[in-house]
């Protein structure tokens, strides 16, 4: 007889995960085949989690477009839950108090995560906590909380090499912006107004070994991170053509012309692309009633 009380492990044999230890062995070789001013293809689903008041799910597809053993894609998912009353001894607030948790799960990456958040994890959370905060209308909930939850599953695996060699601003950037979008469907899935949509954009200034000059180009993940020089990631809306969060970085930023502009606007196209799969996904779910 089972013991219910334990999870039992398959009866068959099972082969480990064997990972190359060289790290130069990691980072790909394989030149960007999409265009400087193009960005991932993205899928969104909402409704993943029925026990939540809105959920939904996003995944980007790999830094090459094709699966490969040194790259994969980032995939998240987020729960909402709430609007909910505030305990009782909770201060009153006349808006809705809003609480934004990013955690990555301890095998989305390749060296593996612990179950306490860490300072990066922390500083993604306040970023998201800016960015939605602009967009939802939080004057409609008094007394009430509204809790944002998201996980990511698995992250770049070439972010991992980022870390290793000290570029790892630049890939948290990425992972904001999946943060973003994703925690912005799952909102509108729990039916919380807001004034728009908000979605993600990043842009990053790179030099390239056959262009005279650095080029603005729109979600840099498949760029080796030295080469990197600058970088950007906004939170926008583009209805209401209005910035919610800006994070900005890069030591070239005060050279040349008008840098901030050229990745800001190089962000704000980024983050317009996304916005078409996002608004999609979200009018797919609504009901329409017919004319009669």
């Amino acid at each position: 007889m089972a013991d219910r009380r334990r999870i039992n492990g398959p009866s068959g044999l099972t082969i480990p995960p064997v990972y190359l230890e060289d790290e130069s062995a990691l980072s790909s070789n394989q030149p960007r085949t999409r265009p400087a001013t193009t960005t991932r293809n993205l899928f969104l689903k909402k409704g993943v989690a029925p026990v939540s008041s809105g959920s939904a799910y996003l995944e980007l597809e790999t830094p090459f477009g094709s699966t490969t053993r040194t790259a994969s894609g980032m995939k998240l998912v987020c729960t909402v839950h709430g609007p909910r009353a505030v305990p009782k001894s909770a201060a009153f607030s006349p808006h809705l108090v809003l609480s934004t948790h990013v955690k990555y799960a301890p095998f989305a990456t390749r060296q593996r995560r612990g179950y306490l958040r860490d300072f990066s994890e922390r500083d993604l959370s306040a970023h998201l906590e800016s960015a939605l905060r602009g967009a939802i209308m939080g004057e409609r909930w008094p007394k009430s909380n509204l809790d944002v939850t998201v996980t990511v599953l698995e992250g770049d695996f070439e972010r991992e090499i980022s870390h290793i060699q000290g570029h790892g601003d630049w890939d948290m950037m990425n992972v904001l912006s999946g943060c973003i979008m994703v925690a912005s469907a799952a909102i509108a899935d729990a039916g919380v107004d807001c004034v728009d949509l908000v979605a993600g954009g990043v842009s990053a200034l790179v030099a390239k070994r056959n262009e005279p000059s650095p080029i603005v180009v729109l979600d840099p993940v498949d760029f080796d991170p030295e080469s990197v020089l600058a970088a950007c990631c906004i939170a926008y809306m583009p209805n209401r053509e209005e910035l919610s969060n800006l994070w900005i970085k890069g030591e070239d930023l005060y050279t040349g012309e008008l840098l901030q502009t050229k990745l800001v606007l190089g962000a704000i196209q980024a983050s317009k692309a996304n916005h078409r799969v996002i608004s999609g996904e979200v009018a797919r779910s609504v009901m329409i009633p017919k004319l009669i």
